[in-house]
């Protein structure tokens, strides 16, 4: 199973640190955060651009905003495209920085060191969220259903909502004799790449496909661009299903994940709990942030289908003025200022003391190359 990197140390996030995050819009690109008042003089100057994960769009709307009213003679561009796009974009030395709901793979680090130096780069967190496994049926708002079911019903294995793989995990529920329409990502995403390895690690008999960003190609169903896309087609389809950032779902019916002996509704405490036993991972440089997630945990009260989504710096770049940028808008990011402008544009909440503190050291060693 691959790992989910947030962190080389021990640390992991507190229960109270964790809520739904927010997925915005994808469609807007290249935003230019807007100037504000500004209680502090300008310490930066120039524009940084970034680009990837349509999950952050919200907090990064809030972030750019806030980080430009601080400093209002510096721009920060972001374009949602989706995570893969972004890390393309990174790794290709188009951006200064990625957002992606997935790390960096093999492939991807080895590729980081040519643009960013022997040191590669850096993952660091910006925010933990259930991905929901969403759904429009009329008169149902929420249904039970183990990970063996999820997978076939995304398969397309089983195609009506009152099959008796469903039905029998939902009495007293009316399920109707609606025809399933599962929605997936048309893009490379790490929501995808998420999604599919809890299928994989919780119903490996039935999800035999590739962990991967991109939905298996053999898999036919309808597709959309970007978390907007998915959601707004589920929306308008009755009888949909599809898989999301939690709080980008709008009044959509959510699945409660069958976890051991229980069926978990998705929460931000749940979220925290499948963080909570997820193990370290060794590896790349002493600033790189990982965390190996145990997708087919039995630990009452976890949701296992969780995402986080990082922000992806070089651990050098070619001038002061570029590493000054980076440094002073990846350090607002993860402020208590700034994790508090995410959660009131967003939903979701600050992340703990000690991994700001592991994440803000992680930013601080950022240099010029030599």
């Amino acid at each position: 199973m691959k790992a989910i990197r947030i962190g080389r140390a021990a640390a992991v996030l507190s229960v109270a640190a964790l809520a739904l995050t927010a997925c915005g819009s994808d469609n807007a690109t290249g935003n230019q955060a807007a100037a504000g008042s500004t209680d502090s003089a300008s310490t930066v100057s120039g524009t940084l651009s970034g680009a990837g994960a349509s999950s952050q769009d919200s907090a990064m709307q809030a972030w750019m905003a806030g980080f430009t009213a601080k400093n209002p003679e510096a721009n920060v561009q972001y374009s949602p495209d989706g995570s893969g796009a972004g890390r393309d974009a990174f790794l290709a030395g188009g951006v200064q920085f990625a957002g992606s709901d997935a790390y960096l793979d093999d492939e991807e680090w080895k590729q980081a060191q040519e643009v960013c130096g022997p040191d590669g780069a850096m993952n660091l967190p910006g925010y933990v969220s259930p991905i929901a496994v969403a759904f429009n049926l009329e008169g149902v708002d929420s249904v039970n259903m183990d990970a063996e079911t999820i997978a076939k019903v995304f398969r397309g294995e089983i195609t009506k909502w009152n099959d008796e793989a469903i039905a029998s995990q939902n009495e007293g529920v009316e399920l109707p004799d609606t025809a399933i329409t599962v929605v997936h990502r048309s893009d490379e995403s790490g929501t995808t790449e998420n999604f599919v390895e809890y299928l994989s690690a919780a119903a490996g008999e039935v999800w035999t496909d590739e962990v991967s960003g991109d939905w298996p190609a053999k898999l036919q169903s309808e597709n959309a661009q970007g978390t907007s896309g998915v959601v707004s087609t589920t929306t308008a389809t009755d009888g949909a299903i599809t898989y999301a950032d939690a709080s980008a779902v709008g009044g959509l019916g959510t699945v409660k994940v069958k976890v051991g002996e229980e069926y978990v509704e998705l929460s931000a405490e749940a979220a925290s709990k499948a963080v909570e036993v997820a193990a370290p991972v060794e590896g790349r440089s002493d600033v790189d942030m990982s965390l190996d997630l145990k997708r087919d945990t039995t630990e009452s009260g976890a949701y296992p289908i969780v995402l986080v989504s990082y922000h992806i710096y070089c651990s050098t770049y070619a001038d002061q003025n570029t590493v000054d940028l980076v440094k002073a808008f990846g350090s607002y990011v993860i402020s208590e200022e700034g994790q508090q402008a995410a959660q009131d544009s967003a939903g979701n909440a600050p992340i703990s003391e000690t991994l700001r503190e592991q994440a803000q050291k992680a930013i601080d060693s950022i240099s010029v190359k030599s």
